[in-house]
């Protein structure tokens, strides 16, 4: 039926869908949910006949598609082709664009977290700063696959963002020149001649396997504690997050578990085997920026005395969206569970308290400038020697007091 709708597209065409695919005298349930479809059957019959200019049906329809997904959450969005298109060349790594991760946040276009090494990053665009403006145009209100066409374009091409940021009375305008998009989820490096340090970006398709490898490498390098930096970490595929605490725990551990609506719809996500690394202590970063599959890592580390949990409340995006395509091309990516750490905690964030996210063991709030500045130098980490592109100069470089408690940890007290 849903075919048969896209290629009649008429009133009379969407009157038939309806009474044929939805009509059951019997239940009344039903027949308020005919009445309320045959409400916009004849707002659309309104407006083609009365609006100013000639509308075509598929466009009206896409319109209502959009406003009925936006009433659900900020995570739930209806593609159009080109939009879904766009979705699934970036989880293949590589991109044009700015480097910004975003999500609805009480009606404002917001940074989730900007990529390491990217435009947005280098300028020094933060976790949170609100989208209010592109190229001078206000975004509020418009789809988030319409915004995302006017972020991305050629590389080369220039583009104006204007972020709104707590504690500054002003907006401010990021001018940024679009680049291919990269995106490299692993860096690691030996602190010193027995912590070593892996920062983990996101968690794509192949960022089990990198972590694996850093980790391989790291021991070979005489690693006998860890940090794992997930700051600013936006999350990614819950399989990889999954594996990633398989790396660390050991065989019949609840990691992390999903459930839907129905009771039914649970599922849980263990350990198995013997964890290559079980006994190795470390110690995870988390901030604001930390979101999705970061959370469900430092979660069950915490929940399981795994690891000991150092930074800021995390982000607090606790739900699982499956991804629905359709025959033309477009996709409808639907919010269908949340997700629980092993004591049934959810992290998701309340938008009306704004509790969510967890809490670090250790807290270690940060103010937007420092945190900008800790976000721009961490390119020096992994300079191997080479000067890095980066807006802080050596010179200026601040304290990383969320990195130096971990290693103060790990040399006083290691976390078993």
């Amino acid at each position: 039926m849903k075919k048969k709708l896209m290629i009649l597209g008429t009133t009379m065409a969407l009157m038939m869908f309806f009474s044929y695919g939805f009509i059951r005298p019997v239940r009344a349930a039903v027949d308020r949910t005919y009445d309320q479809l045959k409400l916009l059957v004849e707002v659309m019959g309104i407006i083609q006949e009365n609006y100013v200019e000639i509308k075509d049906n598929k466009e009206l329809l896409t319109g209502a598609i959009h406003g009925m997904v936006h009433t659900l959450d900020p995570f739930s969005q209806f593609m159009e082709q080109h939009a879904y298109t766009e979705m699934k060349t970036e989880t293949e790594g590589e991109f044009g664009g700015l480097g910004i991760r975003i999500a609805m946040k009480n009606e404002f276009l917001t940074v989730i977290t900007p990529i390491l090494r990217t435009p947005a990053y280098r300028a020094g665009i933060l976790p949170e700063d609100r989208i209010v403006k592109v190229n001078d145009k206000f975004i509020r209100g418009m789809p988030m696959d319409d915004v995302v066409a006017l972020l991305r374009g050629a590389p080369g091409t220039k583009v104006t963002v204007t972020i709104l940021r707590e504690g500054l009375k002003d907006t401010v305008d990021f001018p940024l020149i679009r680049q291919i998009i990269k995106i490299e989820t692993i860096h690691s490096k030996m602190l010193d001649k027995e912590i070593g340090y892996i920062q983990l970006t996101e968690f794509s398709a192949t960022s089990q396997k990198d972590l694996a490898k850093a980790l391989g490498e790291l021991s070979g390098q005489g690693m006998k504690s860890l940090i794992l930096d997930l700051r600013n970490n936006p999350g990614g595929l819950l399989d990889i997050a999954v594996a990633v605490c398989r790396e660390f725990v050991n065989d019949g551990k609840l990691v992390v578990f999903t459930q839907g609506r129905l009771p039914e719809s649970r599922h849980d996500y263990m350990t198995k085997g013997k964890a290559p690394y079980g006994d190795l202590p470390f110690v995870v970063l988390v901030n604001r920026g930390s979101a999705s599959a970061s959370e469900i890592v430092a979660g069950a580390m915490q929940d399981l005395k795994r690891a000991l949990i150092i930074g800021a409340t995390t982000y607090g995006k606790g739900s699982v969206q499956s991804i629905f395509p359709f025959d033309d091309g477009s996709a409808l990516r639907l919010t269908t569970a949340k997700y629980y750490t092993p004591s049934g905690r959810s992290i998701h964030r309340d938008e009306k308290t704004g509790k969510g996210g967890v809490i670090p063991d250790t807290i270690v709030e940060v103010p937007h400038e420092i945190e900008a500045k800790l976000y721009a130098q961490s390119e020096f980490l992994f300079a191997d020697g080479k000067e890095p592109q980066a807006i802080v100069k050596k010179e200026d470089q601040v304290v990383d007091t969320a990195l130096v408690k971990a290693i103060e940890h790990l040399k006083k007290k290691p976390v078993k």
